[in-house]
């Protein structure tokens, strides 16, 4: 590949773009703010969609869709959350366009299909869905509602990064309905699992599991909860979130439900969701100098075959021979490509394969069918080694569960490096302007405090940890008690 990529110690934002590009994974679109993403990238979110997909409906959620557009008397309701998104709306209001006399040809919107209402293009949907929840619930015989939709949102970022950060992205929302509060408790704490569960297990990134201070939760909500997680160079990303709503969009829109006894109460809701963000932590958890660097269990591709040959006939002894392998591989649950494009060499598709981040590369030969070999190369460690090609299957087989406890490994043992308790404002001053990474600190518990220490540092509370053992101690910034320590960090 000709495609050359920065170095992380060198530009760890411009590698991340980098790594993207020659993994061919997303670029810009023609919309400010926007990206289109590839194939090959859709292909990776499509795999975590259906995994999580899988999960959410295990825990008894269905999936449903609601509109796009929210009119502007419903998103304003809940007057917290309306507030928390106002300055990131997009906002319709006409509904046609029509010729420009003045210069033909061009367009002009049409001053009078002016809408009687605006209507807001969602940023997240808890106002249209519980406007329709209204229509839905009377009694308690019609509770829990649990309701997943995938779907894209507008939030009209000025500053983006592809993946990170864009004007429009996908992600799923789940909105719950419950009739009491331990049970919508009980549902935020699940989910928050759910995406421990998934990030962890499948995309082998490590998370914290944590609840979110007041100033930085989701508008609208009683208690946000939130996973995590620490990228190569230190700074963390949030990974997901679940909400515990109260009664707050309930009372917004009044909906209310009967009790076995008769009696009339607000119904007690929870949201929470995960995006293409997921896309971001990915790249920056795994992928090295030479490429994108994928787990097994969310890669497209998990087998790259490289015949090298010469003319159809050395072709065909090649394929006879790994026909019946990859048959053997695909029954394993194994996705295989043999690459016998002979418009590209064989040194060209290695770098290829590298740099898309597939697990496993084999490589073969006239010489190695001659001696019974097959070359084996895995991309999370870049090491190479010739097998007997009969025991290929069982070999291969085995390498997908390692590379995927090595990429989780590898990631734990880093945050673990990189992971400080600070005792005193001037050192954690000191460490963060100097080394990103989590800070395990003394928090007085106030916002003066946070915004304080955020604007002198940028650093944030990215949560307080839900294992975080009681601790008496005092404020790194204020000297007042505190019982426990939350986690600081510079954040994306």
């Amino acid at each position: 590949m000709a495609e050359k990529i920065t170095k992380r110690e060198d530009d760890y934002s411009q590698w991340y773009l980098d790594i993207i590009k020659v993994a061919d994974l997303a670029e810009h679109s023609d919309v400010r703010g926007c990206m289109v993403i590839k194939p090959y990238g859709y292909a990776i979110w499509e795999k975590m969609k259906d995994q999580l997909d899988k999960m959410f409906k295990e825990t008894g959620h269905q999936n449903a869709y609601f509109p796009l557009f929210v009119p502007k008397s419903l998103f304003e309701a809940e007057e917290k959350n309306a507030e928390g998104f106002a300055k990131e709306c997009a906002v319709v209001t006409h509904y046609r366009l029509k010729n420009n006399p003045d210069e033909a040809g061009k367009l002009m919107v049409d001053p009078e299909a002016k809408l009687e209402e605006e209507l807001v293009v969602r940023p997240t949907s808890e106002a249209i869905i519980w406007s329709t929840y209204k229509k839905w619930i009377q009694s308690y015989r019609d509770l829990p509602i649990l309701i997943n939709q995938w779907a894209n949102v507008v939030r009209w970022e000025m500053r983006t990064r592809l993946f990170l950060r864009t004007a429009e992205f996908l992600w799923q929302e789940g909105h719950t309905a419950h009739a009491s509060k331990q049970e919508a408790i009980e549902e935020t704490e699940q989910m928050i699992n759910v995406y421990a569960d998934f990030v962890e297990q499948f995309m082998a990134v490590p998370v914290v599991k944590g609840l979110k201070s007041e100033s930085e939760r989701f508008a609208g909500a009683e208690e946000t909860y939130c996973i995590e997680a620490m990228m190569q160079d230190g700074k963390a990303l949030q990974a997901g979130t679940s909400h515990f709503l109260g009664q707050n969009f309930a009372k917004a829109f009044d909906v209310k439900f009967a009790d076995s006894d008769g009696k009339q109460d607000f119904v007690w809701a929870t949201s929470w969701g995960v995006s293409t963000r997921l896309m971001g932590a990915l790249i920056m958890s795994h992928s090295d100098d030479f490429g994108l660097v994928l787990p097994p269990k969310l890669a497209p591709i998990h087998v790259a075959i490289v015949p090298i040959y010469k003319g159809e006939e050395q072709l065909k002894e090649i394929q006879d021979k790994l026909q019946p392998i990859m048959a053997e591989l695909r029954q394993k649950g194994l996705t295989v490509k043999f690459d016998d494009d002979d418009k590209r060499r064989p040194g060209w598709k290695f770098a290829e394969y590298e740099a898309k981040g597939v697990p496993v590369r084999l490589a073969i030969g006239p010489r190695d069918l001659e001696n019974g070999q097959i070359e084996v190369a895995r991309r999370d460690t870049r090491e190479k080694q010739t097998i007997d090609i009969d025991g290929v299957v069982d070999h291969v087989s085995k390498l997908m569960d390692e590379i995927q406890d090595n990429l989780f490994n590898s990631a734990i043992d880093f945050r673990s490096n990189n992971m400080t308790k600070v005792d005193s404002y001037e050192e954690f001053k000191e460490k963060v302007e100097k080394d990103s990474g989590f800070y395990l600190v003394h928090w007085d518990g106030t916002a003066e405090t946070e915004e304080a220490i955020k604007k002198e540092t940028k650093a944030t509370i990215r949560c307080i940890p839900l294992d975080a053992p009681a601790e008496e101690g005092k404020c790194i910034y204020s000297g007042k008690p505190s019982s426990r320590r939350v986690i600081m960090a510079k954040a994306y």
